[in-house]
């Protein structure tokens, strides 16, 4: 019976202990500032010092319910501590905010913040939220919305 508690008890241990995942925290995933990326003749963006590169097709045509006017535009975008990627441009109403999947990113929250459209926006890195400029008004955000 001994023999079977010394087997089975640092067994069930290895077993227990191989099926968990393996967490790396803390860990902070904030670009220091934002950038302002031209999208090409096929919507994609690229920040080479990144490695990111990310069709952005189909953001244009959520935003503005046309996918054909967007070679030459730029993306303004900055990624906070908690990996939230957040994205607008000049004439966006709202500000999208994703998380990385598998592939792709996914929207996680659409923030309206001007109905008539940013004119000139810029994100800046105001840890733990992301500060949108558009002169002469401020808004303060975080992945769930605007901070009050």
């Amino acid at each position: 019976m001994r023999i079977l508690k010394y087997f089975f008890i640092p067994l069930l241990i290895f077993i227990t202990a191989a099926c968990s995942s393996l967490v790396l925290k803390p860990a902070d995933f904030s670009w220091p500032i934002e950038n302002a990326l031209k999208v090409d003749n096929k919507g994609f963006v690229e920040e080479q010092r990144y490695a990111f590169t990310l069709k952005v097709k189909s953001l244009f045509f959520e935003e503005f319910a046309d996918s054909t006017n967007f070679a030459g535009k730029e993306i303004r975008i900055i990624r906070d501590k908690l990996g939230y990627v957040y994205m607008t441009g000049k004439n966006f109403k709202n500000v999208y905010v994703f998380m990385s999947t598998e592939g792709g990113m996914k929207l996680e929250e659409k923030i309206m913040v001007s109905e008539k459209g940013l004119v000139s926006p810029a994100f800046n890195q105001k840890s733990p939220n992301i500060e949108l400029l558009d002169s002469p008004n401020k808004y303060l955000l975080n992945n769930k919305g605007i901070v009050r």
